[in-house]
């Protein structure tokens, strides 16, 4: 007996090795490669295939600022589609616009990969717990990067608001949501962070601070009076991209368009879709005992992830990685182990959501029922109907947590005069 505790005591050369590499997995970094490299990798073969269309939009949006060239117009000699970003992005785009002409796309898309890692790892939960939301974002993030878009830095503005209101660096928040809002609307979801805010009138003069900033710096590059008249075209170019979504079959990937698609009726407005998510998303702010509790929290943010895609007409295929950042918080933020009907909604989600645009879906139900239904927005929104009934009923668990990355962000004489 005493021989065999002997034995077993003894050093195993093969548990270290195991010990190792387990560590080594719970590290972010590797994932953060992987995304890196995913960039890179699509980027080059963009390259080679000329596809490269939405980054020549964005790239001239700079070039035309600079020479008061109007921004919403049509372009066809440089690019086909048009310009819909604020004209802030114009100011944005300037550094990836001086650099040299193959560098500035592979930095355009590593710059988004590294904004929308960066924002969740600055989540309250494990390493492993963030390691698995990256996984399940992955296939998204590759159909966003594939057209060069901003879905991921959107998504990214979105998490980091919610992270830093946790930290109670609400002047910061208010800058992630500000920004969000002048480049492409969507960062004014942030906004009902607001209810878990220590400091409400530091919040909102934080906004008032940068809504007055963001606005007036474009004009200080490209004059004032060109900004003022680009905000004027921006807002008709909005109006009539809201037109055309509904008949397009690219856009309007939402739970909106897929009633429409289903029907087969274009004229069905938005509004009473809109209207109804909305109060849906409110209800369970009516739990007021609920506000400090880690878990509601994270549910709230996984809400508006996903409300931010299905009730917008502008939703398309790449702008799911929003949705499906959404979905990963959501799961993750979940009482461990997770219940069997939880774990076959995330799978749901995953297949018919995500991986219905890979060779690992049939080909036959891609074409002639997911894309001309858009019911690539199905899972996600049952997904958000089970995010607003665990926020509703669901009652306060402990959670395994980790302390977020910690956001080192300047102290300016900006940061004193609203805190003042």
């Amino acid at each position: 007996m005493v021989g065999s505790i002997n034995l077993f005591s003894k050093p195993n050369p093969r548990a270290k090795h195991f010990a190792t590499t387990k560590d080594l997995l719970l590290k972010q970094y590797p994932v953060l490669i992987l995304w890196i490299a995913i960039a890179v990798f699509i980027t080059h073969g963009r390259l080679n295939a000329h596809a490269i269309n939405n980054y020549l939009i964005f790239k001239n949006t700079f070039t035309h600022a600079i020479n008061h060239i109007n921004l919403y117009g049509e372009y066809k000699n440089l690019y086909y589609d048009s310009n819909y970003y604020g004209p802030l992005f114009s100011l944005i785009m300037a550094p990836f616009s001086l650099l040299g002409n193959v560098l500035q796309l592979y930095a355009w898309q590593v710059f988004n990969v590294c904004l929308l890692f960066f924002a969740i790892q600055q989540l309250p939960l494990s390493t492993t717990h963030k390691n698995i939301i990256c996984l399940i974002c992955t296939q998204e993030l590759y159909t966003s990067l594939i057209e060069f878009q901003t879905n991921g830095a959107m998504a990214a503005l979105i998490i980091l608001s919610w992270a830093l209101i946790q930290k109670r660096n609400d002047f910061w928040a208010a800058f992630c949501i500000v920004v969000g809002l002048y480049v492409k609307l969507y960062g004014i979801v942030g906004i009902a962070f607001f209810f878990f805010s220590g400091q409400k009138l530091k919040f909102m003069a934080s906004m008032a601070f940068w809504a007055v900033v963001l606005f007036v710096l474009p004009m200080a590059f490209f004059s004032p009076q060109f900004i003022l008249h680009s905000y004027a075209d921006w807002y008709n170019a909005l109006v009539s991209k809201n037109g055309m979504n509904q008949t397009s079959p690219y856009q309007d990937v939402s739970l909106a368009g897929m009633v429409r698609r289903i029907v087969n009726d274009k004229t069905l407005p938005s509004l009473p879709f809109i209207a109804g998510g909305m109060l849906l998303m409110a209800l369970p702010y009516v739990r007021i005992s609920r506000y400090k509790d880690q878990s509601f929290r994270l549910l709230s943010l996984s809400s508006i992830l996903l409300f931010t895609v299905l009730f917008s007409s502008g939703s398309e295929l790449v702008t799911y990685i929003i949705a499906f950042a959404g979905i990963g918080i959501w799961f993750m933020s979940l009482e461990k182990p997770a219940k069997r009907f939880e774990l076959a909604l995330l799978i749901f989600a995953i297949y018919f959501g995500s991986l219905f645009a890979t060779d690992l879906f049939p080909k036959l139900w891609r074409e002639q029922l997911i894309k001309p239904y858009a019911l690539k927005a199905l899972p996600c929104l049952v997904v958000w109907l089970m995010v607003i009934y665990q926020m509703l009923f669901k009652r306060t668990v402990s959670m395994p947590s980790q302390k977020p990355v910690s956001i080192s962000l300047p102290s300016t004489e900006l940061k004193d005069l609203v805190t003042a």
